[in-house]
């Protein structure tokens, strides 16, 4: 495919997202229609779909409309690139541009939206950035780095740099964490790689493992991960301890794959049901890596950026408040409730802990942390709580 051509794909791509079909099925969709592009042919049109569904309301305002063809507009400008050279109308290539569309495009309204950031939420996650506010939206709009965590049950984070070099997968050590490692070249060979099917490495964001690493984890403990989704946090765990380790989510089928990867990474990890979960309690620790807006991966995932709003925030910061109090009561005496957010805002995490403190006697903060989208790792969050009081 010529590079006009990968373009005018990504603009009908995007024209079946913004109808509301799902990034990854158009993707899978368009794949399947047009099976004579290559590999690198599709990496390229994915990689323009994502690049303006970061920047979908700055490459809106660039491109003159909401477009496919807006968008990919906007995303020449933004990067400098003469409009004309790719829509020419030839080699299968988007048509000529309009007189509307050949017209300078406006400035921005708002910071908000040159930012690329919903406007309803913008004073909330500028508040709870602070300083920091722009660096934060202006990395959300970029590319999300690869980072793989050395499974420390197979081997070592050098012996992991050392093996996945002779596949042609470059690494370097991420200072966000003693297992995480920065991917610099070879990405697209991880899931095929010797490495992974070894259970060297798993493939994590750093502040995700560090997350991991903030836990009060100790040989012997009884830990359950009660959100645990597809089990990252779960095999980080099992890596870092010789503990008990069980593993719950509301939807048991986000966790159909979690024994295998547990054989794979030499993991043993056993799933509860919710009425396992209230036979095996108390534990001495309970994580809640808890849904949330999602606003620390939205270059990851940047549909949830534009599909959130004020009432599905406030469903989520609700659920929030109910798995940290039915969580609360799995604990032991003197043990350890952790809850971790991948986002960045104040309602989701600082104020959720005050919250649970006010209504909750016995329970202390022991620690907390974050991490910031813009300092090299998706954005998270983690609190601690100990319980001072009788638990269950």
């Amino acid at each position: 495919m010529t590079p006009a051509a990968r373009q005018q794909a990504a603009i009908e791509i995007l024209d079946l997202i913004l109808d509301g079909e799902a990034a990854e099925k158009a993707l899978t969709t368009w794949g399947r229609r047009n099976r004579y592009a290559g590999s690198k042919d599709r990496a390229a049109v994915r990689d323009h779909v994502f690049s303006a569904l970061r920047c979908r309301r700055s490459f809106a305002v660039l491109g003159g409309s909401q477009t496919g063809r807006g968008l990919v507009l906007g995303a020449l400008r933004a990067d400098g690139i003469e409009p004309a050279t790719v829509f020419s109308g030839q080699g299968y290539g988007p048509t000529p541009l309009t007189e509307a569309e050949a017209e300078d495009p406006e400035g921005f309204a708002s910071d908000a939206e040159r930012l690329d950031i919903p406007e309803w939420i913008w004073p909330g996650f500028a508040t709870s950035l602070g300083a920091e506010v722009e660096a934060a939206a202006k990395a959300l709009q970029t590319r999300a780095p690869v980072h793989l965590r050395a499974n420390l049950l197979r081997t070592t984070r050098d012996a992991a740099i050392a093996a996945l070099a002779e596949e042609g997968i470059l690494c370097q050590p991420h200072p966000a964490c003693g297992t995480a490692l920065d991917v610099t070249e070879g990405a697209r060979r991880i899931r095929n790689s010797e490495s992974f099917a070894e259970g060297l490495v798993e493939l994590q964001d750093a502040a995700s493992q560090a997350v991991v690493d903030q836990l009060p984890l100790a040989d012997g403990m009884r830990v359950l991960d009660y959100c645990a989704g597809g089990g990252g946090k779960s095999l980080a765990m099992a890596a870092r301890a010789k503990i008990s380790l069980f593993a719950h989510d509301a939807d048991p089928n986000r966790m159909q794959d979690l024994p295998l990867r547990a054989q794979r990474a030499g993991a043993d990890i056993t799933c509860l049901s919710e009425d396992e979960v209230t036979r095996k309690a108390p534990f001495d620790l309970v994580l809640c890596d808890a849904p949330c807006s999602g606003s620390g991966a939205w270059r990851r995932a940047p549909e949830g950026k534009w599909s959130l709003t004020r009432d599905k925030l406030d469903q989520i910061c609700a659920t929030q408040r109910q798995i940290l109090d039915d969580a609360a009561a799995l604990v032991g005496a003197k043990g350890h409730l952790a809850y971790a957010t991948c986002s960045m805002l104040d309602e989701e995490n600082s104020q959720q802990i005050q919250s649970f403190l006010e209504r909750n006697e016995g329970w202390v903060e022991s620690d907390q942390a974050a991490w910031q989208v813009h300092n090299g790792t998706d954005g998270f969050f983690v609190t601690v709580l100990t319980r001072v009081s009788p638990g269950c």
